[in-house]
């Protein structure tokens, strides 16, 4: 199988190893990611909270270039999937300023978006009944012991009717991964509470409490680590757990990791090691202590 990939911007900067684990783990799976020629930023939240038709310009603009490779595009960053199915979901609806958006395409690109692909989630793929089936074939390294409280966060849920990748009040997508990677999902009460986003820049105190009460849900959950499937969310998770560990919620940071990541690590990719190594918070002890490493 063969998908389009955007990467976005992120992907190619400080979550390069989110990029590196989907690339391997899609390899491992047999699909095929090409990633989309010359594509653009999807505005992130700088573009939406200034113009609509910047951020839908933005968007349309990587989606025409991707249909015309007619595979379906996958994207892993939570917020650029967001930026780029909200889009998708007004082309198809008849917006009008999409739809006039849309038409200035055929100036600048010779063609406009004809809404002929879908727009998936790089979770979305791997959690169907089918590739969970494949996944389960090759685990050489089931993470046994391990807990893992899965992080959905704003992005893959909301607005549901417009990007939803699974049920907005109790997703299980990564859930169902987790057990087949061999790990338990614990219960907890903050898998799609908000982080914060991009808000953490401009008012850092409130992005302090919302992460403090996630590691403290996650911890209450008996969690050992925290796996999400954003960008956003994984750099206030791994870099704003101070207050957690002022209030003694946590004696030491909780370790964030990509879902792709312990993919690699339960079946076996030469890289998943090096790949923990370049989060803040230290996590190879955790896999260590649970002689999984």
């Amino acid at each position: 199988m063969k998908y389009s990939y955007y990467p976005g911007c992120s992907l190619h900067a400080t979550a390069l190893e989110f990029d590196l684990s989907t690339k391997a783990v899609f390899n491992s799976l047999g699909l095929t990611l090409e990633e989309v020629p010359d594509w653009n930023c999807c505005g992130a939240t700088s573009a939406h909270s200034t113009s609509e038709s910047l951020n839908i310009g933005l968007n349309l603009r990587n989606l025409t270039i991707a249909e015309s490779a007619q595979n379906d595009l996958v994207i892993p960053c939570a917020a650029c999937y967001n930026n780029t199915k909200i889009t998708d979901y007004l082309v198809r609806n008849g917006h009008e300023q999409a739809k006039e958006i849309n038409s200035e395409m055929l100036w600048t690109l010779g063609k406009s978006y004809q809404a002929t692909i879908n727009v998936k989630h790089a979770l979305e793929i791997v959690a169907t009944d089918e590739m969970l089936a494949n996944i389960k074939k090759t685990v050489v390294n089931p993470l046994k012991g391990l807990k893992v409280a899965c992080y959905y966060g704003c992005l893959l849920l909301r607005p549901s009717k417009m990007v939803a990748i699974d049920d907005p009040e109790q997703p299980k997508k990564m859930n169902k991964l987790m057990t087949v990677l061999g790990a338990e999902p614990v219960r907890w009460s903050a898998q799609t509470e908000c982080c914060s986003g991009s808000a953490s820049i401009s008012q850092t105190e409130v992005a302090l409490d919302l992460v403090k009460n996630i590691i403290a849900s996650a911890k209450a959950s008996g969690a050992d680590v925290i796996a999400c499937a954003c960008p956003l969310c994984f750099t206030n998770l791994d870099t704003r757990q101070q207050k957690a560990i002022e209030e003694k919620i946590v004696e030491k940071p909780m370790p964030i990791l990509y879902f792709t990541e312990l993919m690699g690590l339960a079946m076996g990719l030469k890289d998943a090691q090096g790949w923990l190594k370049t989060h803040l918070v230290e996590s190879v002890s955790v896999f260590e202590s649970a002689n999984l490493l």
